[in-house]
């Protein structure tokens, strides 16, 4: 019996590129139904964990959450490879509370590929994308590298850095997409053909150590959480075996040894002219900029529970070979530590994002999508963030919804597409929770109340996760209730339970809500004041918790978003001439011209647009009847 159909003469969809971007837009277009491609350069590396073999942390984690409320699969993966799990900012907060992960770098390659080619509606092929095909003013499929043309409805290119990518250790460079693959030459030049500007940026990875030539007794050992959280919320329990990371330092010496390799550096000579992440530097630039700084902390990480090799994470380094080993073997551990593979630094072309839509669709030719570090982010949350995006407003398109576009109070993605179609980035885009102005609303134990009635809406998800979703948020309901309508009296029984617990009795009879929200008492010192508490999950009571801890604020927050979605609702027509609006300066008529925002929110947020100028649009679009 044949499991999987020939594929059709003309797709739905055509994916180009099978990183983290890719893999999550392949899986989300044909779960709904597209007849989607998958192209890449080397089958082998699909899912593949370019830099360091983790997933999530600040804020990063709260994006991967929200993938998995649409139905999306990075979390699942994750749950199915990490051999460490870790909460983050624990002692914080719960807005910027996140959870970062450990990988097995080839466990969670196998479990992407055996979800990718088991997928119905999902063909793979290997080969280079080379050029678009235009047809009718519309992306119609792509030519590839041995000629072969594969016809679509619709394109989306998820390169990476593999865009004329440039490898570059010490003065020595070399093509390259990353280190064992080769670059895409042609695909820049066709994107130029079709009008899009090209920019240059510039990311790095660690030398890769033999794990058996360090000596991790001279090592601090940090350990994940005990039991390991997952982070999908269709995931019961962790099932490999968890180990610990190790923990050690640059020192002098290393620093020494690092400034003695500045000559030869392809960053501080200029041959590197790429723009780097400016919260990810490498090594050699942090002890440029930080002199007075005696160390920099280094992370051993795993490559997984059989691999030979361990991630040194917090050197990225494009130093020359010889200069790597002298600053790796003068580390507290790492004296005798032999590198199996080099650092190295990357350049890549990249599309400035501004010239896309909000549903990450070019404005120079319909039907071509971008997602991942095409548009300037790095990591990998980022691109299957931007990757499931895409791939929702492709099935938008060529079934007449609506586009696909939430609001900044609604996800985390939505504010990483929001920066960067409306103000655009000239470095590598990286997420954090201060980007976010109503982190309070998108925390990661909400994400599922936030999204997965989209995700139903659109088809994503599934009867199984909405039947677990359904009742989480029916024992939610349940606990809320009762956290508001249990009530307590100052009896002396009741005191002696509130004295035991930490808390202070109240004066008079209270709902039980009103004793959680003393800051020193927590949801599960309630057990001894309603006993069916107990019976609930650990998530929920947590959730319960904050929504109760936190209802003031939440309340005042989601009272702004309010105030904002009243200018969000303003709609710009697409065809306003901006230099007829009185009282825009010529910059606010060149950046107003550029992004094109599609509402008087979007517009506020352009870098350099101020409320004067909102207030002149405001003004003209009553003028011209558009309000």
């Amino acid at each position: 019996m044949i499991r999987k159909q020939p594929p059709p003469e003309v797709f739905d969809l055509i994916v180009a590129g099978a990183g983290h971007a890719g893999c999550e837009a392949a899986m989300a277009a044909s779960t709904l139904g597209l007849k989607t491609l998958l192209l890449t350069i080397n089958v082998d590396r699909i899912g593949h964990l370019s830099c360091n073999p983790a997933i999530g942390g600040l804020a990063k984690g709260h994006m991967v959450k929200e993938i998995d409320a649409l139905g999306g699969y990075m979390g699942l993966w994750s749950d199915k490879a990490g051999i460490q799990f870790r909460t983050l900012n624990t002692r914080k907060g719960p807005a910027v509370r996140a959870s970062r992960a450990q990988m097995d770098r080839n466990e969670y390659m196998r479990v992407v590929q055996k979800d990718i080619f088991e997928q119905e509606n999902l063909w793979v092929k290997q080969d280079t994308a080379e050029t678009l095909i235009v047809e009718d003013g519309k992306a119609g499929g792509i030519v590839t590298k041995i000629g072969e043309r594969f016809r679509s409805k619709t394109v989306m290119l998820t390169t990476g850095t593999f865009l004329q990518g440039l490898i570059h250790i010490g003065l020595e460079n070399f093509s390259g997409g990353r280190m064992g693959d080769p670059a895409s030459v042609g695909m820049s030049a066709s994107l130029k053909k079709i009008g899009l500007t090209l920019g240059r940026l510039k990311t790095g990875t660690t030398p890769r150590l033999l794990k058996d030539s360090i000596d991790f007794d001279m090592l601090e050992a940090q350990h994940g959480d005990n039991p390991p959280v997952p982070f999908s919320f269709r995931t019961d329990k962790i099932r490999l075996p968890q180990v610990p990371c190790h923990i050690t330092y640059t020192n002098e010496q290393t620093h020494e040894a690092i400034r003695s390799g500045f000559e030869r550096s392809p960053m501080f000579t200029g041959v590197i002219k790429g723009t780097g992440a400016r919260y990810c530097p490498s090594i050699e630039d942090k002890v440029a900029r930080f002199p007075e700084k005696g160390r920099h902390q280094i992370f051993l990480e795993p490559e997984g529970l059989e691999s030979p090799e361990v991630y040194p994470s917090g050197i990225p380094t494009s130093l020359p070979l010889d200069v790597q080993k002298r600053m790796i073997n003068s580390i507290v551990g790492l004296e005798q530590a032999q590198i199996v593979r080099p650092g190295y630094a990357i350049e890549y072309d990249f599309v400035p994002p501004t010239q896309l839509l909000p549903t990450l669709e070019t404005k120079a030719l319909p039907g071509l999508f971008l997602a991942g570090q095409i548009n300037g982010t790095s990591g990998y949350e980022e691109a299957a963030a931007q990757g499931i995006w895409a791939a929702i407003n492709a099935f938008c398109s060529l079934t007449d919804r609506p586009p696909f576009v939430l609001s900044r109070d609604q996800a985390y993605i939505a504010v990483l597409v929001d920066d960067l179609v409306t103000k655009g980035t000239q470095e590598p885009y990286r997420m954090f929770t201060s980007r976010a102005e109503y982190r309070l609303l998108l925390r990661e134990g909400n994400a599922d109340q936030r999204l997965t009635g989209i995700g139903r809406e659109l088809g994503l998800v599934g009867d199984a996760q909405w039947e677990m979703y359904s009742a989480k948020k029916k024992g939610l309901d349940e606990v809320i209730k009762g956290l508001n309508s249990i009530r307590i009296k100052p009896d002396t029984a009741t005191c002696e339970i509130i004295k035991n617990i930490g808390g202070t009795a109240p004066g008079k009879s209270v709902p039980l809500a009103a004793l959680l929200r003393q800051p020193e008492l927590n949801i599960n010192d309630m057990k001894g004041l309603w006993s069916d508490i107990d019976t609930f999950p650990e998530n929920i009571l947590l959730e319960a918790e904050t929504q109760v801890k936190y209802e003031g604020y939440l309340v005042r927050q989601q009272e702004l978003v309010n105030k904002f979605r009243q200018k969000e609702s303003v709609t710009i027509p697409s065809d306003i001439n901006y230099s007829e609006v009185s009282g825009l300066t010529r910059e606010g008529v060149e950046k107003l011209t550029e992004v094109r925002p599609l509402t008087l929110g979007q517009a506020s947020r352009i870098s350099g647009i101020t409320p004067a100028a909102i207030s002149s649009i405001e003004i003209h679009l009553k003028k011209i009847g558009a309000i």
